[in-house]
């Protein structure tokens, strides 16, 4: 099959690609190499997923030798070319461009997409509502807008926790009311989900909606709290935590979070008439204090804390009930916390990150 990854240059994206190429399936990357994280970092996801890790020194010469003017494009255009194959295609794109969008769809003429692209973070769409507004709802549209043209009647969108708010009762429930979020980011979020069950009455487009609860492990983002605890620590630095420790999230595995996808799309181009909303976590809570904890017992190093203030936008706490993907789609969630931990760890210590 023919399957659109869209931010498949990405931490989530990457493995997604690698699983699907795994499985036999043709992939098509759309990626805007957006600088939220330095690019080095996402042409290393590109060339992992893609099985060209041996060409990863080769492109970090060729960044550092670039100018800055003309840097991006030509590494961009370079990585595009060495990783074409007959099973992968990875096409330099920004998802609120929809004639670009269109002249994809047009060549590729896919069979599904899975929609992974979008601006992430809670903290950073505060100070950019707008920014996050356009990317993460104008551009969904633009790529059901062009599945409806092109007849794709199968999609999958990344949602996510941060949809339930500071949700009082947990464990959280798909059937829970949403509608407090408490970040512009949580709120494009069940935007889309809601626009999705437009398109899905409208267009007949079969659709999962998946609600991610706090993922981690290999080629996680830099800046997300496990990556950046353990680099931390590992240089000595002082680590910021914000509460007192209390605060607790479902941490979910990446390879857990991958195994629910497949099993979303496998479950879509089964059935005909579906619009669903998946819990896809761990279901077990753990707190920050805990958090620290395993991953100072994993380096055996004790680090240096410093508290500060909850941060606006930050909810209390995240539970995943997964009892309804349970049932529907046969997802099981099989790495513990102290092992995706073990993991990463492993994984930073190659130098890999």
């Amino acid at each position: 099959m023919n399957i659109v990854v869209t931010g498949g240059a990405g931490f989530i994206g990457s493995h997604l690609s690698e699983k699907l190429l795994s499985l036999g399936h043709r992939v098509i990357v759309i990626d805007n190499f957006h600088e939220f994280y330095p690019l080095e970092i996402k042409i290393r996801n590109i060339l992992e997923s893609t099985d060209n890790k041996e060409l990863i020194k080769d492109f970090k010469e060729i960044e550092e030798n670039s100018s800055k003017k003309i840097k991006k494009d030509e590494i961009i255009k370079a990585l595009c070319d060495v990783t074409e194959s007959r099973k992968y295609k990875l096409y330099y794109c920004d998802i609120r461009d929809k004639k670009n969008l269109d002249k994809i769809f047009s060549e590729e003429k896919p069979d599904a997409v899975i929609n992974l692209a979008g601006l992430a973070g809670v903290r950073p769409s505060i100070s950019e509502p707008i920014l996050y507004e356009d990317v993460n709802i104008k551009g969904y549209m633009n790529i059901l807008e062009t599945c409806v043209k092109y007849n794709v009647k199968k999609f999958i969108q990344a949602s996510s926790s941060s949809v339930y708010g500071n949700n009082k009762k947990v464990p959280f429930s798909e059937n829970d009311i949403v509608d407090f979020p408490i970040s512009p980011y949580a709120a494009t979020k069940k935007s889309c989900e809601i626009i999705g069950h437009v398109y899905h009455s409208l267009y007949k487009i079969d659709m999962f909606q998946l609600r991610f609860f706090t993922i981690y492990g290999e080629r996680q983002r830099p800046d997300l709290a496990i990556h950046k605890f353990v680099k931390n620590i590992c240089e000595g630095k002082i680590i910021y935590m914000y509460g007192d420790g209390s605060s607790m999230r479902d941490y979910t595995y990446i390879g857990d979070i991958i195994d629910g996808i497949i099993k979303s799309m496998e479950y879509l181009l089964k059935n005909e008439n579906i619009y669903e909303i998946l819990n896809l976590g761990n279901s077990n809570a753990v707190s920050l204090k805990e958090m620290v904890e395993t991953i100072e017992n994993e380096l055996n190093i004790k680090a240096e804390k410093e508290y500060l203030p909850m941060q606006a936008g930050d909810v209390l706490k995240t539970y995943a009930d997964i009892s309804k993907a349970e049932q529907l789609i046969g997802y099981s969630p099989s790495v513990t916390f102290g092992e995706g931990i073990k993991r990463f760890v492993k994984w930073y210590g190659k130098g890999e990150r």
